[in-house]
């Protein structure tokens, strides 16, 4: 009898620890994403959002497309499927949002990538983040990023006041090479937000790896989601129906346990708190002997001529290879003979790139750069220092899901989310 003591007293003090956590019961949210744009992912996000909108309070829904042909009319149309299929919805579940206040949160914002120093001029979606953020409320807004940095960067710099009011979980990686100037620009000159960058971690999500049967990716639409509602019959358009939802992440850590704490275990992830974002500045081309970890701030400062154009204006690319195709990153004039591009390796791989201009002397030539599997890497003396706030996904080999840093802590719980999910998927087909 008495050897099952400590097991008794340790579940007490589990039970008391878990207690304690504050879960917000729908915690104030905004999104912001580039939904419409070259990945659809975004969609099938927006659709597992709207049909568990009854777990938050959304305050925005904003399109920030960094990259491609998103738009705030994209919302609106996913919208108005939502609003098709909620009277079946609403059977099971009352709370689920109106359609009607969704449209009226819905703003537009920039279009396109930001500038060298990292911010344009205000936006309909930038405004929206600071009037949601000056709101009277006893919890932080949190901004959920599924695209671009810009309008985020736009609203610090024309509201600084605001950063002790926001909680950012952003999806960095492929977001991050988008938006390497946005980002720059906020980690430079706000350290001290509340800030979890995930690069990596949230790909465990839709991994093929241990996946049961009956929640797989793959067949997840044929077993769920076909037959259900107008959502369900749009979902098919989107990678044939497989499950991706690479930001998903984002809705399911401020669903599941204490927001306020990103070490803790949740569907969402895992985290570590790190203290520098990892910074490299080359005053040269790069080339083999160089190294860097995935998702590093790559800074290129050159030197040529002076030039009689305006300072942050575009005047050189950088190519890389990027499949079949080749994608093209912006390198700009900083005056006085000075040039600049920023750029973030979204993979570990050996890049290589060119510096091509219609201006001869900007022709820099080629190079190439080895990217490492470890993120933030190795520490440099240019590498941006951040405050106690910023988190990123956990570096221990155990939690890797095949090349995946970090994705172990969240892959863990696909089952169960993905079964949750099945249940409201099947609300539509009765």
């Amino acid at each position: 009898m008495y050897k099952h003591i400590p097991i008794f007293l340790l579940c007490l003090q589990v039970a008391a620890v878990m207690a304690q956590q504050k879960v917000p019961a729908k915690p104030r949210i905004l999104i912001s994403t580039d939904i419409g744009g070259t990945d659809p992912d975004d969609n099938q996000s927006m659709a597992h959002l709207l049909m568990y909108s009854d777990k938050f309070n959304i305050e925005g829904l904003v399109s920030s497309p960094s990259y491609g042909n998103g738009s705030k009319e994209e919302i609106l149309r996913m919208i108005d499927l939502y609003e098709k299929d909620l009277p079946h919805l609403k059977k099971h579940q009352k709370d689920l949002l109106s359609p009607e206040h969704l449209r009226s949160v819905t703003k537009q914002g920039v279009r396109g990538n930001a500038p060298y120093r990292g911010y344009r001029s205000a936006t309909e979606g930038s405004n929206w983040i600071i009037q949601c953020a000056k709101k009277t409320s006893d919890q932080p807004l949190w901004i959920l990023g599924w695209g671009g940095l810009e309008d985020l960067a736009q609203a610090l710099h024309d509201a600084p006041e605001i950063q002790d009011r926001i909680r950012i979980y952003w999806i960095g990686g492929p977001n991050k090479k988008w938006s390497a100037n946005s980002y720059a620009y906020i980690a430079d000159n706000f350290p001290d937000l509340w800030f979890i960058e995930v690069n990596s971690s949230y790909y465990g999500f839709f991994s093929k790896k241990e996946a049961l049967d009956s929640i797989k990716p793959t067949n997840y639409y044929s077993k769920h989601i076909e037959g259900a509602g107008y959502l369900g019959k749009d979902f098919i358009s989107y990678y044939q129906g497989e499950v991706k939802m690479g930001d998903t992440p984002s809705l399911l850590y401020m669903m599941d346990g204490n927001p306020d704490d990103p070490t803790r275990e949740s569907w969402g992830g895992s985290f570590e708190n790190f203290t520098r974002s990892s910074r490299i500045v080359f005053n040269r081309v790069s080339n083999i002997t160089d190294s860097v970890a995935f998702c590093t701030l790559v800074e290129f400062n050159l030197k040529g001529p002076k030039l009689n154009i305006p300072t942050d204006s575009v005047c050189f690319i950088m190519e890389t290879a990027y499949g079949n195709s080749v994608q093209r990153w912006p390198g700009y004039y900083l005056g006085d003979g000075k040039y600049g591009l920023k750029y973030s390796p979204k993979q570990a791989e050996t890049l290589a790139y060119r510096f091509t201009s219609a201006i001869p002397d900007l022709n820099f030539g080629e190079g190439k750069l080895v990217v490492t599997n470890l993120w933030p890497g190795k520490v440099n003396s240019t590498d941006y220092i951040l405050g106690k706030n910023w988190y990123t996904d956990r570096g221990g080999a155990h939690l890797y899901e095949g090349k995946i840093q970090g994705g172990k802590t969240v892959s863990k719980w696909t089952h169960e989310i993905l079964a949750d999910w099945g249940k409201r998927w099947n609300w539509l087909k009765k």
